[in-house]
């Protein structure tokens, strides 16, 4: 285990933490298919550019329109966030660098003339695409 990750508190912790995908998750896949029954069409984990390994679950170039649809628990919803018990401190500090990351991603695509859209895991995935459509046929 390197020195900036915890020891995991138990197998079965650390065997379900490396089965949570990075995409292609369970909502990011109902935004995707309500927006492509739409007539909406959009590239998938594109890359940001300026900023290595920072990518957009959706993004619409034409319009210059970047969708994430955000997990609850690694992005801290205000609705559902919950920190684990065990390495509390670390998860507290894990959890407030995806904050910023979030933040820091959100600006420079802003400066670069995009707009940002996200979404959280347990939004509906039919008004989220409302707002993406709105966003990507500006109207």
């Amino acid at each position: 285990m390197s020195a900036d990750r915890p020891v995991p508190s138990s197998a079965g912790v650390s065997a379900r933490m490396s089965r949570a995908r990075r995409r292609d998750t369970g909502p990011e896949m109902l935004i995707r298919k309500e927006a492509h029954r739409r007539g909406l069409r959009y590239r998938v984990d594109k890359a940001i550019p300026g900023m290595p390994r920072r990518r957009a679950d959706m993004t619409f170039t034409g319009a210059k329109v970047a969708v994430f649809v955000d997990g609850c628990f690694w992005h801290s919803c205000p609705e559902h966030t919950s920190i684990p018990r065990a390495n509390r401190e670390w998860w507290v500090a894990k959890l407030e660098v995806n904050q910023r990351r979030d933040r820091a991603t959100d600006a420079h695509l802003e400066g670069l003339g995009w707009t940002v859209l996200r979404f959280w895991e347990h939004e509906d995935s039919h008004t989220a695409v409302d707002v993406v459509e709105k966003a990507v046929r500006g109207h």
